[in-house]
């Protein structure tokens, strides 16, 4: 195996079992990791437009559009109008900021056990890495 295969190969060994593992913390909440993706974006980056959460998120309209309905429905989210009359912001409830920080607190540990014996600096680098990866990927 090249040094290439061994690394994608280690990251799709990692990335499953993790995402199934919070799925499991989420299933508290009521939520999936893309939702809980979109709820992170919310909360770190600001409201969003349909278009800009689809492209960040790399999947189509109507699947932001089913995401979006589930986490109004919880309460966790909002559409507003936008600059433009046809244009919808989403943005967090205050009851979704707090649901997002309820949620951070809840997976600290979780993320601390798998990143356990990794050192900080080693998480620095992989993240770059996985930065620049992804960049390739999207060019």
């Amino acid at each position: 195996m090249t040094i290439e295969q061994e690394f994608f190969n280690q990251y799709r060994l990692m990335y499953r079992p993790f995402i199934n593992l919070i799925n499991v913390q989420l299933g508290k909440y009521q939520l999936y990791s893309s939702q809980w993706a979109l709820l992170r974006l919310l909360m770190d980056k600001g409201p969003h437009t349909f278009v800009d959460i689809a492209n960040f998120m790399f999947i189509e309209k109507p699947s932001v559009t089913r995401l979006v309905q589930k986490l109004v429905e919880l309460g966790y989210v909002e559409t507003v109008a936008g600059r433009d009359k046809r244009e919808k912001l989403v943005q967090l409830t205050a009851n979704g900021e707090e649901i997002v920080q309820e949620i951070q607190a809840h997976l600290k540990p979780t993320m601390e056990q798998a990143l356990a014996g990794v050192s900080e600096r080693d998480i620095e680098i992989a993240t770059q890495v996985l930065a620049n990866i992804c960049a390739n990927i999207n060019r």
